[in-house]
C-alpha cells in the first residue's frame, strides 16, 4: 500500500521454507512497531523489541518472548524504564543483554529472562556493539574523548574494563578538553542533565567563547559518546568551551521525560536550555556568557530558527543544520508524515494550530542574529526549502547571513571532503563572530 509514510506498523514475518512465498504474521496483534527478532539457543523462543503506540518512532522498545511452538507472548522487565537496542542471547538461553541509552550514558545490561532483572554491566561511555566469549564481553566503547576502542569484561565482574585495542594511537599526543555532567532544575522542576567541556589546553582563570551546541531528533541526546559528524570534541580542540543540555524530549531518562517534548517543541525544551545555559554560567567561571554562539541540526535547528525569534539577542550568532523553518509545511513537505503527524497531533488539516503553535515561520520579525544555514539537496526528512526559506527570511530581513548548499548529502554530511568543508564553514562562522 501507500502508508508506509505515516505508519510505524512494522512486524515480524515466519517464512516457510518449503514454500517461500508462504508469510505468516507473528506480530499483527501489535499496530505499533516490531523489530530485531533472535532465536533462543534451543530455537524454542524468540525474543524481539517492539513499541506501543502507533505512529511513534521514539516510543520505548519493550522486550518481549514468544513461545515458538505455542506462540504464546509475553513481555519481560517491563518496570525497567530504558528502550533496548539489539539483543543477543546468553549460551544458555537464562539471559539476553542488550544496549540502552541511561542518563548521558549507553550502558550494556544483562536482563535475566525467567524473572526480568536487569543489571547493568558497564559503567561511562557508548557501548556501540558487544560479543560474548566463554569467560565475558569484548565490547567496542567510546566516549567525548575517544573513539570506539574494544574493550574486555568477565560476566558481570565488578573489575573496570581491559582495553584491547589502540585503533587510534596519534591521539595521544592530541589535547582534549576535559568533559563534566551536570544536573539542573529544569521545565516543571524536573531534572535535566547536560555537559560542559573545557577547551583544550584549558588554563585556569582564563574565560572562554563557548559553542552552545543543541542536539536533533527531538528524540536523542548530547551524550557520552563520540561522533564523526557533530563531535563536541572538534569545538574544544579550537579554543571554545562547550555546553549540551539534554532538555525535555531527550533519550536515555525514561519514557515520560521523552514524551514530555511532543507538541511541545518551542516551550518545554526553549525552558531547559535557557534555565540550563543560566546554571552552567553560574557554576562554571570559565564560560564567557556575552561570548557565544549556539548551533543545532535537524530538531536542534528546528531550535535555532525559534531562539532567533524567541531568544534574540542571546547570542552572537547561530549556525542552522537542515533546520525546520515552517512546521506547516513540513507536514506536506517530509517524507516522515508519522514523524509530523504524531509530534504535531494529527495532519495539518485536522490539526492546523498544532502545527502553527510553535513554528519558527511565524517570529521572524524578531530575528535578529547573524546566522549560518548548512542544507543536504538530498535531505528529505527536512527539504531543502525549508532552509532555502530560512535563508531568504535572513535576507530579506538584512540579517548578517551566509547559505552552504551540499547538492551531494543528505540529511547529514557523510563524504570527507564535504566534512572538512562543512567545519571549515562552521569554525570560520565562529572565529569571525566570537572573540578568542
Amino acid at each position: 500500500g501507500n502508508s508506509e509514510p505515516w505508519s510505524t506498523n512494522f512486524d515480524l514475518y515466519q517464512v516457510a521454507v518449503s514454500a517461500p512465498g508462504q508469510l505468516t504474521n507473528l506480530t499483527e496483534a501489535n499496530p505499533a512497531w516490531d523489530t530485531g527478532p533472535v532465536f533462543s539457543p534451543d530455537g524454542q523462543t524468540l525474543a524481539y523489541r517492539a513499541m506501543a503506540r502507533p505512529g511513534f518512532e521514539a516510543d520505548k522498545y519493550s522486550i518481549f518472548l514468544r513461545d515458538v511452538a505455542t506462540g504464546q507472548t509475553r513481555q519481560i522487565a517491563a518496570n525497567w524504564d530504558r528502550s533496548a537496542d539489539t539483543l543477543q542471547w546468553s549460551k544458555d538461553g537464562n539471559t539476553l543483554y542488550t544496549t540502552a541509552g541511561d542518563v548521558g550514558q549507553t550502558r550494556l545490561f544483562a536482563i535475566d529472562a525467567r524473572n526480568g532483572v536487569v543489571t547493568p554491566l558497564t559503567s561511562e561511555g557508548h557501548v556501540g556493539a558487544f560479543g560474548q566469549t566463554p569467560s565475558g564481553f569484548v565490547f567496542a566503547m567510546d566516549s567525548l574523548t575517544s573513539p570506539s576502542d574494544l574493550y574486555f569484561k568477565t560476566w558481570r565482574g565488578r573489575e573496570m574494563p581491559r582495553r584491547l585495542t589502540n585503533v587510534n594511537p596519534q591521539l595521544a599526543t592530541k589535547a582534549f578538553g576535559e568533559a563534566e555532567q551536570f544536573s539542573f532544575p529544569g521545565w516543571n522542576n524536573e531534572t535535566v542533565h547536560g555537559y560542559v567541556i573545557k577547551p583544550a589546553n584549558y588554563v585556569k582563570g582564563q574565560k572562554y567563547p563557548v559553542a552552545f551546541l543543541i542536539h536533533g531528533g527531538p528524540q536523542g541526546s548530547f551524550g557520552n559518546s563520540w561522533s564523526y559528524r557533530w563531535n563536541p570534541g572538534t569545538y574544544a580542540g579550537a579554543g571554545y568551551a562547550v555546553v549540551m543540555i539534554d532538555f525535555h524530549g531527550s533519550t536515555g531518562y525514561g519514557q515520560d521525560f521523552t514524551d514530555a517534548i511532543s507538541q511541545h517543541w518551542g516551550d518545554r525544551p526553549l525552558e531547559d536550555l535557557q534555565k540550563g545555559w543560566a546554571f552552567a554560567q553560574s557554576k562554571y567561571d570559565f564560560l564567557d556568557g556575552d561570548n557565544a554562539c549556539a548551533l543545532g541540526a535537524s530538531y536542534g535547528g528546528y531550535m535555532i530558527n525559534w531562539i532567533a525569534g524567541n531568544w534574540p539577542g542571546e547570542f552572537k550568532c547561530l549556525v542552522n543544520h537542515d533546520g525546520v523553518f515552517d512546521t506547516f509545511g513540513m507536514g506536506y513537505g517530509t517524507e516522515e508524515l508519522w514523524f509530523t503527524e504524531w509530534e504535531y497531533g494529527g495532519t495539518p488539516w485536522e490539526n492546523p494550530q498544532g502545527y502553527q503553535k510553535f513554528n519558527p515561520a511565524n517570529h521572524v520579525q524578531n530575528w535578529r542574529d547573524p546566522m549560518l544555514v548548512v542544507q543536504g539537496d538530498l535531505d528529505f526528512r527536512i527539504p531543502t526549502s525549508q532552509s532555502l526559506s530560512t535563508f531568504t527570511a535572513l535576507q530579506r530581513r538584512g540579517i548578517e547571513s551566509r547559505l552552504v548548499f551540499f547538492p551531494d548529502e543528505n540529511h547529514w554530511v557523510l563524504k570527507p571532503a564535504n566534512s572538512l568543508q562543512w567545519h571549515n564553514e562552521v569554525f570560520g562562522w565562529l572565529d569571525k563572530h566570537l572573540a578568542k
